[in-house]
């Protein structure tokens, strides 16, 4: 059985450098990924690696920020392109670097097909990340189609990270969030408002066979599964100034059923209890191995220490540990180990 870290994030050195050029003032979160040496570091990566043996395994994707924070649309196309072809030289590099999720022009709908085709087809990418939301916009406008009907086509995975920035108020009348909630509370919650749109707007029914990993298992949706199940059978009952019981008569399932559908991983940060929430909302065959090295204390290899830890005195079957530690990232990725 190999262990099979399926989020894991870095930062192609060229991609870093072209940033630069285009920005040299980013927000905030870029200066904690310029003090993070393994993001940019192979060597020093795989040192860290050296630790968990032989059968673990990364599969890769950028760090934040999104390409379209960057510059402007064609900016973020061009970033893009230096990211995916950076990241398929890295996975070249050692065995331990399974494959790399593709970085996508969110930004740019006339680019979003071509990239995918070309980090699919050309680089043998394994999917896709895109954030759960392009600059405020949320993924089930019109424009953000391609990446649906492209990824479908492939029928490879759609990775999902959460974004929201500092400038995101917590209350209205506020300029700003304080104390890091955009962080705690609002990442968590973007996931989750992701989801329902995917949900509502009928995308999930338009591709039903779709497959999106949500990080940090799901956000808040596990949690809340009887707001989601019970809840959401009872839509439109709390508003009157538009037609909800409408859209969820035309959904072809519960809503719980839909939310049941996506994927969440077992970033958790060392909660054994998000994992208990999580196995019991997405079930065994929904969940993936992922410890978001390298943003732990450690600079590297912390959370996958934790992450596994916690994998491994889990009290669930041989069969199921399997699962997420091997076979459900074999069969979504169409791995060929």
């Amino acid at each position: 059985m190999l262990k099979i870290d399926v989020f894991n994030h870095l930062l192609p050195i060229k991609f870093v450098e072209r940033m630069n050029e285009i920005n040299p003032n980013m927000p905030n979160i870029v200066k904690r990924m310029r003090n993070i040496p393994s993001l940019t570091d192979m060597d020093l990566r795989l040192r860290q690696l050296e630790e968990f043996g032989d059968d673990y395994r990364q599969i890769v994707s950028m760090a934040m920020p999104p390409t379209e924070m960057i510059g402007t649309p064609e900016d973020s196309a061009e970033l893009c392109r230096i990211a995916n072809d950076g990241m398929a030289k890295i996975v070249e590099m050692d065995d331990r670097f399974l494959g790399f999720i593709a970085a996508v022009p969110m930004d740019n709908e006339e680019a979003i097909a071509p990239e995918i085709d070309h980090a699919i087809n050309d680089l043998g990418a394994r999917g896709v990340q895109v954030f759960t939301n392009v600059n405020g916009k949320a993924l089930d406008q019109p424009q953000f189609l391609p990446l649906f009907e492209r990824m479908a086509h492939h029928d490879l995975p759609i990775w999902v990270h959460p974004t929201r920035v500092a400038t995101h108020p917590d209350y209205i009348g506020e300029e700003r969030s304080w104390y890091e909630i955009w962080w705690t509370f609002g990442w968590p919650y973007e996931t989750s408002a992701m989801m329902a749109r995917l949900i509502y707007s009928g995308l999930m029914d338009k591709f039903p066979n779709l497959k999106v990993i949500t990080h940090h298992m799901g956000g808040n949706t596990p949690f809340h599964a009887g707001r989601v199940g019970p809840g959401n059978d009872q839509l439109g009952a709390r508003t009157s100034d538009y037609d909800l019981v409408g859209i969820r008569e035309g959904l072809k399932k519960r809503p719980l059923d839909y939310f049941k559908m996506f994927y969440g991983d077992t970033c958790t940060f060392g909660s054994l209890g998000a994992l208990i929430c999580g196995m019991e909302f997405f079930g065994a065959d929904h969940i993936v191995f992922a410890s978001d090295s390298p943003f732990d204390p450690e600079k590297g290899p912390g959370y996958i220490r934790e992450t596994m830890r916690l994998i491994d005195s889990w009290d669930i079957s041989d069969t199921d540990r399997q699962k997420i530690y091997q076979d459900n990232a074999v069969r979504l990725m169409k791995l060929d180990i």
